[in-house]
C-alpha cells in the first residue's frame, strides 16, 4: 500500500489547512470547514474467527464499517478500514487518527458530520431539534454541504462494483482492496473524470 500516502492525504499543516478551507468556501458556505466525514458499510463474507459476530451490522449483514473523509473536490482525504460492522460511527471517529490530528487545531479547522456524531471543536453536526429559523437554516445548509461525502460513496461503489456487493475474499485481503479502490478514485479525480455517479443512500445500520 505504498501509494496510499501519495494519493490519500489529509491536510495537517497550516498551509494545507488554509488551502482546504479556501477550496471549501469557494464551492460552499460554512467557514473553517475542510471536508466531510461519514462511514459506509462494505459487505463481506462473515469471518470464521472467534469474534466473527462483531462483523454483523444492524441489518444483520457481515460488513466492515469504513470511515472516510473527503474535500470539496470529492477527493478522499482519509480512510479507516479496520472496524467490524457492529461498531458505531461515533466510536470510530473518536478513536480515529483524523480526530486526533484535528484536535490540535481547536476550532481552526473542522469537518461536517451527521447527527449520529456528538458535536466537538473539530466536527460540526446539525441541530437535532432546531428551535429557531437560524438553526433550521443552518441545518439546511449543513445538509446541502455534507452530502458531498455521500456522493463520494456513491461514486466509489459505482466505479468499483466489488464494493457494492459482498466481497467473498478472506477478511485479511479486504482492507487492501478498499484502500486500492480509494486510491484509484482519487487518481480518477486527478484525471478529471467527472462522470456524475449520484449519491449513496447511506441509512444508519446501527
Amino acid at each position: 500500500m505504498e501509494k496510499a500516502g501519495q494519493w490519500i492525504v489529509f491536510p495537517t499543516t497550516e498551509r494545507d489547512l488554509n488551502e482546504a478551507k479556501t477550496s471549501w468556501v469557494a464551492k460552499y458556505r460554512i467557514p473553517t470547514v475542510i471536508g466531510a466525514l461519514d462511514c459506509t458499510h462494505i459487505q463481506i463474507k462473515k469471518p470464521e474467527v472467534q469474534f466473527g459476530d462483531e462483523y454483523i451490522n444492524g441489518k444483520n449483514v457481515a460488513s466492515l464499517n469504513v470511515q472516510m473523509t473527503c474535500d470539496a473536490m470529492e477527493r478522499i482525504t482519509s480512510i479507516d478500514v479496520q472496524w467490524p460492522g457492529s461498531v458505531h460511527d461515533s466510536r470510530i471517529w473518536i478513536q480515529s487518527a483524523v480526530q486526533q490530528k484535528l484536535a490540535r487545531f481547536q476550532w481552526n479547522a473542522c469537518l461536517l458530520g451527521d447527527s449520529g456524531y456528538g458535536i466537538s471543536p473539530s466536527l460540526l453536526t446539525p441541530f437535532r431539534q432546531p428551535q429557531t429559523e437560524s438553526e433550521r437554516r443552518y441545518n439546511r445548509l449543513h445538509s446541502k454541504e455534507r452530502v458531498v461525502i455521500e456522493r463520494v460513496f456513491g461514486q466509489l461503489k459505482q466505479r468499483f462494483p466489488i464494493l457494492a456487493n459482498r466481497i467473498r475474499l478472506p477478511i485479511r485481503n479486504v482492507p487492501k482492496i478498499i484502500i486500492c479502490c480509494a486510491i484509484l478514485h482519487n487518481i480518477a479525480k486527478y484525471l478529471q473524470d467527472e462522470w456524475d455517479y449520484g449519491i449513496e443512500n447511506n441509512n444508519d445500520d446501527h
